[in-house]
């Protein structure tokens, strides 16, 4: 009897001030175990990436989604989430038979889901995908801090941070800061 594939579903940046939000789904192989998977909040960057290789090559497959800061603004955030998890769900090119997604509430994606608060410490496929979406988000943010100095993206990754508010402060909001939340919108 064929293994039915499990999909892990969670996103990043929802706490933002910058920047999209991004959801990554991936569905393991089980004959492939990757050792060492957990929360990415929990893991050091060298180890998030390290992680992140191996998901990317030894699962069986995984996608990224997004949305951007126009949509946060005009979706509002748990919106734009779903709306992110749907976009990367779409793009796997495989069809999951059952998806297990960090949080309170699943994405509108044609297969049955259970939402799983705090998922990414208890599963392996949503902590593979909190992992992926950490990883690309970061690595994101460090291009988009080299697009906009003086932001300090590379180090708070669109966090607000005193030093990420100071600069806005300064420097005016960029093209990717979110209109909607009340530290840029207080500069507006």
């Amino acid at each position: 009897m064929k293994q039915p594939l499990l999909a892990g579903i969670d996103e990043v940046g929802r706490g933002c001030i910058a920047g999209p939000v991004i959801a990554a789904v991936v569905i393991l192989d089980p004959q492939r175990p990757i050792p060492g998977l957990a929360d990415s909040k929990k893991l050091t960057p060298a180890r998030r990436a390290l992680l992140a290789g191996q998901i990317r090559q030894n699962a069986m497959a995984w996608s990224i989604g997004r949305a951007e800061a126009l949509e946060i603004d005009s979706l509002n955030i748990h919106h734009a989430t779903l709306l992110a998890m749907c976009r990367a769900y779409q793009s796997l090119g495989v069809t999951a038979d059952f998806a297990r997604i960090d949080g309170k509430f699943c994405p509108d994606i044609p297969c049955n889901s259970q939402a799983v608060v705090g998922g990414d410490g208890l599963h392996a496929e949503i902590s593979a995908a909190s992992i992926i979406a950490k990883v690309w988000r970061d690595r994101e943010m460090a291009v988009w801090d080299a697009v906009w100095p003086g932001y300090g993206l590379a180090g708070h990754k669109g966090y607000p941070t005193a030093s990420h508010v100071a600069a806005m402060v300064r420097l005016g909001p960029s093209p990717i800061h979110r209109r909607s939340y009340a530290p840029v919108r207080a500069l507006l």
